[in-house]
């Protein structure tokens, strides 16, 4: 069980660390590219290509991370006014239908990176090979998926609501007070 915790604390710092790689790269190469544009008059031919290669992976790396702290969409407003057993049976089909819908998406999304690396398309600034682009939409998926299995179950082994493994759902306006001032 340490072995996992540690697994799962390393894949956190690991998914932290690309979003925020990603968050930041978008931002010099957009920034960069403008200030470069209005003052020299010259465009950054490639800051396209990476800006895009950053909101893939900022994109699909974050479904893992918002599964794992709750904060993903969610259909609240409906899920805060049912009684406790149908917010509980919710609280297990809903992260488990969503782990297999993102299994299925990471099939098909790998099907596409392998057509692709296939045809060998590249990109046309830098000539990089497209696949790095699009391969983080199966890796999101997949570990989105097992965050979604992991909120199932964390619901399956505690009696109350957990919206996420380390989120557990606040039923009474005292449970929010309570919360707010940890």
């Amino acid at each position: 069980m340490k072995m996992v915790k540690w697994l799962d604390n390393q894949l956190r710092r690991l998914e932290e660390f690309i979003l925020s790689l990603s968050i930041i790269t978008i931002t010099v190469m957009v920034a960069g590219n403008a200030i470069s544009r209005n003052f020299a008059g010259r465009s950054w031919a490639f800051a396209e290509e990476i800006s895009q290669l950053a909101l893939f992976m900022a994109t699909f790396m974050g479904i893992s991370y918002v599964a794992r702290k709750g904060r993903h969409i969610s259909m609240s407003a409906i899920f805060d006014n049912v009684p406790f057993k149908l917010r509980k049976t919710l609280a297990l089909l809903i992260p488990f239908i969503t782990g297999v819908i993102m299994l299925v998406f990471a099939y098909y999304s790998y099907g596409y990176v392998q057509s692709v690396i296939d045809a060998n398309r590249v990109t046309s600034a830098l000539r990089l090979p497209y696949y790095l682009m699009i391969m983080w939409a199966p890796i999101g998926f997949v570990l989105g998926a097992m965050q979604f299995f992991r909120n199932f179950w964390v619901n399956v082994k505690n009696k109350d609501v957990y919206l996420a493994a380390e989120r557990k759902d606040y039923d009474k306006e005292e449970d929010i007070e309570q919360s707010g001032s940890i």
